[in-house]
Parts: C-alpha cells; structure tokens; sequence
C-alpha cells in the first residue's frame, strides 16, 4: 500500500490504452461467467441431485415403465427407506416452444422423497385435495404469471386432448440452483383420464436409501430382484442418471472448456503486448529509480502489481456483469435454471488475476534485469 499512489499513476498515464485493457479483460470475464452459467444449467441435474437417492428405470429404456407393483417389492429390500414415482407426460402450453418438464407424481409419497423443495403445507394439502391440481415451481409460475387458483390448460402429445389443471401449490427451492421449473400433477389423474394402457404403470421409481447404507449394493439388489422379469430395471445414483441425460446434449462441458482457454490465451497475449508496450516506454524513468536507490525487485514488483491491479478490476467488473445477466438467460433457456454459482465467480476472478500475473511476468523481469547505465544510454 505504501507505493500504491505510484502504480495508480503509472496505470493513468495512457488512460485510453489503461481503458482497453480493462475492458478486455471484461469481456473475457463476462463471456467467462456465461459459460460458467451455461455449464449450470446444463448440468444442474447433476450438481444438485441427492447423494442418498437411486432412480430406477426399465431396463430397455427410459421410455419403457414399470409396473406400479414394484413400489411394495422395493420397499422390501433392506437399506431402502422410502419410494415414490413419476411419469412423463409431455405436454404443450399455449405454443411449442413453451417447453417445460411436467411430471405425473404419486401425491402421498413425492414430496417427502424431495425434501429440497419448499412447499407451504396448507398448499400441498390444497394440491393433494384436488384431482386436477397441480404444483409448480416458483420461477415457472413467474414466467407465465400463474398464480394460486389459475386453471392452466395443457395440450397433451403422449396423452392426447386437452388436459385443464388447478394451480394449488407453488414450491421454491431451498438451494441456490434448485431447479424451479417442473410442473407436478397427480398421476391418479394420468390414470382416469389416459389410455388404458398407462394404468398400473409408471415411467421411473426414486428410491432413498438410510444413512450409512451402500446405496451401489442396493441398486445391484434392486436389478437383481427384477432380473429376468418381464421389466427388467436398470438402477443407478440420481447423480449418474442426470449426468447421463446431460451427456445426451454433447460434450458440453469440453466445449466450454476449449472456449474459455482460446479467451484466456488470447487475452494473455494481448496483455502481455501491452505490458511490454508500457516497460519499453518507461526504460528511462526505471532506470532513475534505481539511480535513487530502487532494488531491482522493486522494479520487478511495480510492473507486476500494475499487471495485476488492471487485471483485477477488468475481471471484477466483467464477472459482476455476468452475475446480473444471469437471470435473464433463464427467459432466454426455457426448461434450463440458469445461475452462476459463486465458486465459479471466485475462480473467474482468480483467473484474471492469474492471467494478469503471467501477462506481467516477462516486462517485469526485464524491468528487474534493466541495468542502469544502458539505459541511460539510450536518453
């Protein structure tokens, strides 16, 4: 702090060249904090889902169900808790492009199984009153400004027709990246009104195990228990089930990655230019300074602090401007939760920091190395 005046003059003395460099690093931070929230939204499935819970489905294919039936025999096997089901249903809202999961659920047993999702109890018990009710999460219901006691009606694709529903219960997420989007409805309703073929079927089982149990000896009990049944079950951790639905998409997160070390290099370089630039055109003034008794790691420290100090704020501004975007991205990405967590801002902005060390490195220990007398030579 005591020589900070001097690096901040130094800093202002090309205040346009100053301007550019901070503003790349900007950019290279806010596209940085775009990834990072990309990357969320793809794989939330996967940083959220619980350690303790196992999803169970038809052997063949996720498409395929399971008889309704198994709830009891899986309730059976030691080291298993609790289960609930679901079922795809796959409907439209207004317009195609209105995409959002909608899920039929077993009302006495879903909402314990996802203890993650906040849902006021006079509510829950409003939406396990009603037939036609449904629950949605928080951010849904903000995007199409559904309130408690609206009837949405959803044109269904698997279960043709109309299907109208009651808003009951709207659920928040008590984690920051909770995915607030899904719509809920009971599937005692899925089964009055379906096809003939739905009834006695789900699509998946979600299984919780105890504490202290090896959930991988459970899932090889459950598939040993339907083995050669006429639905055989493939059971793996809720983890593993979303990273496989996020794999479906592509390499993501390689993508991600080559993009954002082509930005850093590139920024890298840059900075270092400029840096370079600034030492080349402060030879003289270097060099009286250690005329007047400045070590040579005095020289090497003040480059590199005014390396870092521009780097810092060009990354803070741009990660911060990231962050504040963010919540549009969700508008823009139906069916996605968009969020930058704040392990990924601190990383962000350690990365700039680092960049602009490295970009640094190089004028300051040829300002370090800079002798005295050829220096001034050169006046």
């Amino acid at each position: 702090m005591k020589y900070l005046g001097l690096v901040l003059a130094n800093v202002r003395r090309k205040k346009t060249r100053t301007l550019l460099t901070v503003g790349s690093f900007a950019v290279a931070l806010f596209l940085f904090g775009l990834l990072a929230a990309i990357h969320f939204a793809f794989y939330q499935g996967v940083e959220v889902a619980g350690a303790d819970r196992l999803v169970v489905i038809n052997r063949v294919s996720i498409i395929q169900p399971l008889p309704v039936s198994y709830r009891e025999r899986l309730l059976q096997l030691a080291g298993v808790q609790a289960v609930t089901s679901a079922n795809w249903f796959g409907g439209v809202y207004q317009d195609e492009r209105n995409f959002f999961p909608q899920y039929a659920v077993d009302h006495e047993s879903y909402r314990g199984m996802f203890s993650e999702f906040v849902i006021p109890d006079e509510q829950w018990q409003a939406f396990a009153g009603d037939r036609q009710g449904c629950v949605v999460g928080a951010a849904l219901a903000q995007r199409y400004g559904w309130k408690l006691g609206d009837r949405i009606p959803i044109r269904g694709t698997i279960f043709p027709g109309i299907w109208e529903f009651n808003v009951r219960a709207i659920y928040r997420g008590s984690r920051p990246g909770d995915d607030e989007g899904q719509f809920w409805f009971r599937r005692d309703y899925l089964e009055e009104r379906g096809p003939e073929w739905i009834k006695g079927l789900v699509g998946w089982y979600i299984v919780r195990v105890g504490d202290g149990v090896d959930a991988a000896a459970v899932s090889r009990a459950i598939d040993e228990r339907f083995a050669n049944s006429p639905f055989e079950t493939k059971t793996e951790p809720e983890r593993a089930f979303a990273a496989s639905f996020a794999k479906q998409m592509g390499n993501i997160e390689a993508l991600i990655l080559i993009i954002g070390g082509v930005v850093f290099f590139t920024l890298l370089l840059v900075t270092g230019n400029t840096q370079a630039l600034s030492v080349r055109e402060r030879t003289t003034e270097l060099a009286v300074l250690k005329t007047l008794g400045f070590s040579d790691r005095f020289a090497l420290l003040l480059v590199l602090s005014e390396s870092v100090l521009v780097a810092g704020v060009g990354g803070l501004a741009g990660i911060t401007a990231a962050k504040l975007v963010t919540p549009a991205l969700t508008q823009a990405l139906p069916g996605f939760t968009v969020f930058l967590p704040t392990w990924d801002l601190v990383v962000g902005l350690f990365l700039a920091l680092l960049v602009g060390l490295a970009a640094g490195l190089l004028p300051a220990v040829s300002a370090m190395r800079l002798r005295v007398v050829d220096a001034l030579r050169r006046v």
